[in-house]
């Protein structure tokens, strides 16, 4: 199928991150796990990070850097597009000029709360993220029934959020979630952090029925596995366990993706459980973790929305995952070089 323009569509937190390589005490300081993510309505651990370390600035929030590597392997420009709130600042600013110059038609909210930031910690090869949301939370689902957006949800053939988006607008990932079952349109889903499994559980087992594609980390996993009392640690069949669960649009099974570092990827298609091997890098190659899953769901949907085989878009994931975490933050090169 030839590229289009907006094919894919990404709704989440928006998000400047401040990427900087720190030290362990710096975790300890603010009670941080090494490969955790966090959300804070706390400005200490960013006054730390500006005041005692060099750090980076870079267009962030986990399902823009999703929607921004689609773009850049799909190649057509607008070939995405992306929803959620930001802040009437400069912030702002970068993120949209960042996004735009990736390619991506972004269609920001407007708040007048600050634009959000995450800080991203990176202690050897993980990375800690702790997410200030303040305007990437007040996204609401008044930006959908807006005729001009909305015709941006019904051109596209499908819709990505990354799980941090349950903590601010389950209405507005219902509402697109519906419409892309009764319209047989793909709905995606990520797992995202473990609090999320934990704490907003209610709020992800909602949207899940509507969730065609749903896609994890093997420590997301076993979150899901233990607070949902699956009873195992085996991955594929905690992977079995989500595809099986009540979905509503019966006419296509749930595809289910686990990612596990340098480990196999786990698939589940149609009741049938797949792996597929990752590539090992060598540590001196890796210069950063963050953006590694990103980047992984970004190449796989570049290659879904274009009606491409399962093999072929894991292997683009994992392509893109590889490519990612040999750069700072979930940047890229400039020329786009994956074969199918």
């Amino acid at each position: 199928m030839a590229v289009q323009e907006g094919m894919l569509l990404g709704m989440g937190n928006p998000l400047l991150d401040i990427s900087a390589t720190v030290k362990p005490e710096l975790l300890t300081k603010h009670s941080l796990k090494s490969n955790d993510a966090i959300l804070t309505e706390d400005e200490a651990i960013f006054n730390d990070l500006t005041r005692d370390y060099s750090v980076d600035y870079i267009a962030g929030g986990a399902t823009q850097n999703s929607i921004r590597v689609a773009q850049w392997i799909l190649g057509v420009k607008n070939a995405t597009s992306y929803f959620g709130c930001v802040g009437k600042d400069d912030t702002c600013k970068t993120l949209e000029s960042k996004a735009k110059e990736a390619g991506v038609n972004v269609q920001y909210q407007l708040s007048d709360h600050p634009t959000g930031r995450c800080a991203v910690l990176i202690t050897g090869q993980d990375r800690s993220l702790v997410t200030k949301l303040d305007a990437a939370n007040h996204f609401t689902v008044s930006h959908l029934d807006d005729a001009k957006n909305w015709k941006v949800v019904e051109a596209c053939k499908a819709v990505y959020s990354a799980g941090f988006f349950l903590t601010v607008s389950v209405d507005s990932m219902l509402k697109v979630g519906k419409y892309c079952a009764a319209h047989n349109k793909t709905y995606c889903l990520n797992l995202s952090a473990p609090f999320l499994i934990q704490f907003f559980k209610d709020q992800m087992m909602s949207v899940m029925p509507f969730a065609d594609i749903v896609f994890g980390n093997e420590t997301e996993a076993l979150t899901f596995a233990e607070t949902f009392n699956l009873g195992t640690t085996d991955m594929k069949k905690i992977a079995l366990a989500i595809s099986m669960l009540p979905k509503e649009n019966g006419s296509k099974g749930r595809l289910v993706i686990i990612t596990q570092g340098a480990d196999p990827v786990i698939c589940v298609e149609n009741g049938q459980v797949l792996e597929f091997a990752a590539e090992k890098l060598s540590a001196s190659k890796i210069v950063d973790t963050n953006g590694a899953g990103d980047a992984f769901v970004g190449g796989f949907l570049a290659q879904y929305v274009q009606g491409r085989s399962l093999p072929v878009a894991v292997r683009c994931g994992i392509w893109a995952a590889t490519h990612i975490i040999q750069q700072s933050g979930c940047t890229f090169a400039e020329k786009m070089d994956f074969k199918c």
